[in-house]
């Protein structure tokens, strides 16, 4: 993929893009112009790797595995010299019972759409899991 610099204008807009993709997690509905029409997905999970090529295929891989919308209580971005990078933690409830995950999303930006991303998740932690890390560990940072 050919992408230009990012600019303090584009920067913004990345900025705006990643505001906008935090939408789309926690409602699954994205914003007109989220997502270029021949946008790429590479999203890798523990021990899987999955990829999807334009809007429709994109929203149907996210809710194939995210059917719910969810919040989003922490993130972290960070502009790169293409588009930007999102640090995130995400809560939703599916079947009655809640589930967490942390994701990384870099994003490609093109033409002042998401052009390509990345999506690395740590896996889909059910009631128990998060029963059995509360008992376990004890972490440093929320």
């Amino acid at each position: 993929m050919n992408t230009a610099p990012v600019t303090t204008g584009t920067a913004a807009r990345a900025r705006d893009l990643a505001d906008d993709f935090v939408a789309f997690l926690e409602t699954g509905v994205p914003a007109v112009g989220l997502f270029a029409s021949d946008v790429f997905c590479d999203f890798t999970m523990p021990r899987w790797r999955l990829q999807a090529r334009g809007v429709d295929d994109v929203l149907a891989l996210r809710r194939a595995g995210h059917p719910a919308p969810g919040r989003v209580p922490r993130s972290r971005f960070d502009a790169t010299t293409t588009g930007f990078v999102l640090e995130l933690e995400e809560l939703w409830e599916q079947d009655g019972q809640p589930w967490y995950c942390r994701e990384l999303f870099r994003a490609d930006v093109q033409d002042g759409s998401i052009r390509e991303l990345s999506v690395y998740c740590t896996g889909d932690w059910d009631r128990a899991r998060l029963a059995e890390h509360a008992r376990t560990v004890e972490l440093l940072r929320a």
